[in-house]
Parts: C-alpha cells; sequence; structure tokens
C-alpha cells in the first residue's frame, strides 16, 4: 500500500513521540516467522507495555533522529521489527529473546539502551535486568540480611561484654 507525504509524517511523528519517552529498543527481523507467531507475539507486547511495529527502513532513520535511539540508524537494513520498552528497560527484549528461543527464524538485530548500542548476541544485558517489583525484593532481601548480621554482632558484644563482667 502506498502511503502518501502526510500518512508518512504522521507516522513519523507518532513513533517519535513513543521513542522521546521508551526507556529502551530493540530491532529484530522477523523473516519467515509466520502471521500467527507474529499475532502472538504483538499481543504478548500489548500484555506487557511494549510498542512493537514494522515500519519502513527510511521512515525508522528519520524517527530516532534526536532521541537516544539514534545510534540505532544503521540497524534499519533489510524487514525490520522495532520494540520500544516505556515501562521497564527490559520488558522489549525479554520479550524478543523469549520469542527468538522459540522461533528459531527470529533473530534480534541489536538492542539500545541511554544511547548504548548493544548487539544482539547480548541481549541478555538488557533482558535480564529486574522488574521493579524484584529489585525491591533484592532490596529488601539485602537490608533484611545486613540488619539479622549487626543484630548478631551486637548481641555477641553484649554476651562478651557480660563475660568481661563475670570475669
Amino acid at each position: 500500500m502506498a502511503l502518501n507525504l502526510e500518512d508518512k509524517k504522521a507516522i513519523v511523528a507518532e513513533i517519535n513521540e513513543v521513542a522521546k519517552n521508551a526507556l529502551s529498543a530493540v530491532v529484530a527481523d522477523s523473516r519467515g516467522v509466520t502471521v500467527d507467531k507474529m499475532t502472538e507475539l504483538r499481543k504478548s507486547a500489548r500484555e506487557t507495555g511494549v510498542y512493537m511495529r514494522v515500519v519502513r527502513n527510511t521512515l525508522m532513520r528519520r524517527v530516532v533522529e534526536d532521541t537516544e535511539f539514534e545510534c540505532l540508524k544503521d540497524s534499519f537494513v533489510g524487514p525490520t521489527l522495532i520494540a520500544f520498552s516505556s515501562e521497564h528497560p527490559g520488558a522489549a527484549a525479554r520479550l524478543f529473546k523469549e520469542f527468538a528461543q522459540a522461533n528459531a527464524k527470529f533473530e534480534v538485530k541489536v538492542a539500545a539502551f541511554q544511547g548504548e548500542l548493544i548487539p544482539g548476541v547480548q541481549i541478555d544485558r538488557l533482558a535480564t535486568l529486574p522488574t521493579y517489583n524484584e529489585a525491591i525484593a533484592r532490596l529488601m532481601a539485602t537490608m533484611k540480611e545486613a540488619s539479622a548480621g549487626k543484630l548478631v554482632r551486637t548481641l555477641a558484644a553484649l554476651r562478651d561484654q557480660r563475660e568481661e563482667k563475670a570475669a
């Protein structure tokens, strides 16, 4: 379907707004993936708050101009699928990684986080980032361990003090 200039401008403006508010972006090649599988991926993306879009490469190059995802410009070659994470930086990476494991023809090309280009083979750097709730749980566990250790040291010091007085 041919797009006129106004349609192209609207697409670029819409995706550019998403990109400006996104925490990370992941670019993939979906050649050879069935329509049913892509529909499942789109559904999963919506459920996890990931904005996903297939757009012409020339338009995507314009979209990422003047954003922290400008480092992705050279990766827009061939069929391109891009996903932006706006709630959690690892959401799109996690989604694409899981989908790539289940679909051999799906290939993660690159990702970008805070202006840094991350090769597709290193997608785990983003995909393994803890969610907000996981990070809070880890912090609380660490604080609990630290406070328990301090309590044990305090009780040991009191015991030692009493032993010295008794002796």
